[in-house]
């Protein structure tokens, strides 16, 4: 076996005191360069490795994690986000660590920030946030840059030198995997790309997602299908849909960019003369009735529980245990039908 070496062997091998040891190894105190020198000339020597857990037990640092999601009251979406969340509070619960949920109404921008100034006020160490407003989560991500707080994002990608890092999908080829599927279904036709509730000049998700599907027609130079853009918002849903399928007798397709995929099958469903094909995304509830019912085809299934369980705790991992974290960390894309909704759905 491998000699297990102590903090008292190190300081014999490297002649300095097990206090300066101490120091090089837990990276508190001043030493001097020539005996940090011996020492890692030693401990390259031993190939020494520390033993990160114990070296937490004995820190008096309390790391504290805040994570900004919408409130899955209003939109149940981020439901599973929730329970992500805990997962990793139960995981790391013997640590020194504290992580806390912020909820933000996802339909105000003013929500947001407000939401953002209390966390600010509690000083954190890191802040994992769901960026669902553009232009108001680079502001405040100046904001914590500004006080050295650590800004993680998941669900939506936010590009920024003070981001440091990312969990999610690749939403433009997502996009794209839908197109794919849309032309399985379809031969020709009218497909619409549908936005709800949410400002798309402000929602870079919803724009990365219809780039990549107009792309798919575009570089496969598919003819015979024409694509048109929809925004729909609360209250006027149903009847401005309405009057768009009167108004386009050709419409065989409909790709919903949110989770919202259920207020048009919904809708359709009144509609017995027309058959349209839907696909949207996440595992909602009421989207998932409708994929069983064959009114929406596909759904592309986002694991927004694993993208906050793995923001928390790669956050958690590398304040407890110094590990690095990844830039990116880039989810499969999953595809479900109702033959395969079962295996996802517990």
């Amino acid at each position: 076996m491998d000699k297990k070496y102590t903090i008292k062997d190190i300081a014999k091998m490297a002649g300095v005191s097990k206090g300066t040891v101490d120091r090089v190894l837990h990276n508190r105190g001043k030493v001097s360069p020539t005996a940090l020198e011996k020492i890692n000339e030693v401990l390259n020597v031993i190939d020494y490795e520390p033993n990160l857990i114990a070296r937490n037990l004995k820190s008096t640092k309390v790391y504290r994690i805040c994570v900004l999601l919408p409130d899955p009251e209003i939109d149940s979406y981020w439901l599973p986000c929730v329970n992500g969340i805990q997962e990793a509070i139960t995981e790391f619960k013997a640590y020194s660590v504290v992580i806390e949920t912020h909820y933000f109404n996802p339909e105000s921008t003013k929500s947001f920030l407000n939401t953002n100034e209390n966390i600010i006020k509690q000083s954190p160490d890191a802040v994992l946030i769901a960026p669902l407003f553009h232009k108001e989560t680079l502001e405040i991500v100046k904001q914590y840059d500004e006080l050295n707080i650590m800004v993680n994002t998941f669900n939506n990608q936010i590009e920024g030198e003070s981001i440091k890092s990312f969990v999610g999908q690749d939403l433009y080829k997502s996009g794209r995997v839908a197109a794919s599927l849309m032309n399985l279904i379809l031969t020709d036709g009218q497909i619409a790309i549908i936005h709800i509730d949410e400002s798309l000049k402000n929602a870079v998700h919803m724009q990365e997602k219809e780039k990549g599907f107009r792309n798919y027609f575009d570089e496969k130079k598919i003819s015979g299908f024409s694509l048109t853009t929809l925004k729909l918002k609360h209250p006027n849903v149903e009847t401005k849909f309405l009057a768009f399928v009167e108004e386009n007798p050709n419409l065989k397709g409909i790709f919903i960019t949110t989770s919202k995929a259920y207020q048009i099958a919904s809708i359709l469903s009144s509609i017995k003369t027309r058959k349209i094909a839907i696909i949207g995304y996440d595992l909602v509830e009421k989207n998932v009735n409708f994929l069983n019912q064959g009114l929406v085809h596909f759904l592309i299934h986002q694991n927004q529980k694993r993208q906050a369980y793995l923001g928390v705790s790669t956050l958690v991992e590398h304040f407890l245990f110094r590990k690095d974290i990844p830039e990116t960390i880039l989810l499969p894309i999953d595809i479900i039908n109702v033959e395969n909704a079962s295996f996802y759905v517990s």
